[in-house]
């Protein structure tokens, strides 16, 4: 494993799978892989479970991290090649990545979609960048259209609680109260589509079909209490249009989980990849209630970190 940028870079999702159940049983059983090295985070928007997780996962395997908030504890970055620096960035980041790239053995980076240039957000411009400039390894701790990282989780902890050898996951689009990106639910497509034991299902509102290169192999329903039906994970997210890019065509609160929603499942287990608006995607009471799965979910991000970077130290 080069870089982690997308399921493509997961190399068979099983000896991966298996790779991390093993890590997060024996957590600390293989510092010797990040002994003496240096694990960069640079963040260009906000975090809570990216960040932290994955600082736990690089001290587990025995490395250390830094993290550095762009733009907010370095000079401001300019992105355009040809630029005639004469404004307001200070630093160009062909030279902020070849010297952050001086300071570590890996560079985990995340980054945001703008939501109001498709062409420029699915051409990921801010990471191939740097991916061009980095002379190390990168990983993604979330890009403008993927999130690796929060998928592989879901998928740890789907292996983890699932009762049956084949089982129905479906991916529920929820109502928010502001314009969401694609990146969670493009990832958690372009992962869950690929592993055979599951039955993939993606339920929203017309209009909200996601970029086809990432559904393939996925069932798309429109009523979404009869994706529900006999599911046995559910996982909840919201996002924008992608094909009227960034809009919001509906925020209609029929399609909050409740559980009412719930019933209608094979006793589900719920996920989110959080941070979630209570009452607006899912109700307090399926947060709540012991089919929640979002706090062992979240805990399993330090797992899939500590995976991906062993794959890449070793």
């Amino acid at each position: 494993m080069k870089n982690f940028t997308s399921f493509a870079d997961a190399g068979g999702y099983k000896v991966l799978l298996q790779q991390a159940l093993e890590i997060k049983a024996n957590p600390f059983g293989y510092q010797h892989v990040g002994k003496n090295k240096t694990v960069g985070l640079i963040f260009f928007n906000p975090s809570l479970r990216t960040r932290l997780s994955s600082i736990k996962a690089a001290y587990n395997l025995g490395a250390q991290a830094w993290v550095l908030n762009a733009g907010a504890d370095s000079w401001t970055l300019e992105m355009a090649d040809g630029a005639v620096m004469n404004g307001g960035t200070q630093e160009h980041i062909k030279e902020a990545i070849a010297v952050m790239s001086e300071y570590c053995d890996v560079l985990g980076v995340r980054t945001f979609p703008t939501l109001q240039d498709r062409e420029a957000d699915y051409g990921e411009v801010v990471f191939n960048k740097i991916l061009q400039y980095a002379t190390v390894p990168v990983i993604s701790l979330e890009s403008a259209t993927l999130h690796p990282l929060q998928s592989f989780a879901d998928l740890i902890t789907v292996a983890e609680r699932k009762r049956t050898e084949r089982v129905k996951v479906v991916l529920t689009w929820a109502p928010h109260v502001r314009a969401l990106p694609q990146c969670v639910p493009n990832s958690f497509a372009d992962w869950f589509s690929e592993v055979d034991w599951v039955d993939f299902v993606i339920t929203h509102p017309e209009g909200f079909e996601l970029d086809p290169r990432f559904t393939k192999g996925a069932r798309i329903e429109y009523d979404q209490k009869k994706a529900l039906e006999g599911a046995d994970f559910v996982q909840a997210k919201n996002w924008s249009s992608y094909h009227q890019y960034g809009q919001v065509l509906t925020s209609d609160p029929a399609w909050m989980l409740t559980p009412q929603h719930m019933a209608l499942t094979n006793n589900a287990g719920f996920l989110h990849c959080l941070p979630v608006r209570r009452n607006v995607e899912v109700s307090d009471a399926v947060l709540d209630s012991p089919n929640s799965l979002v706090i062992q979910e979240a805990a399993n991000r330090v797992f899939s970190m500590q995976t991906v970077l062993h794959e890449i130290l070793k």
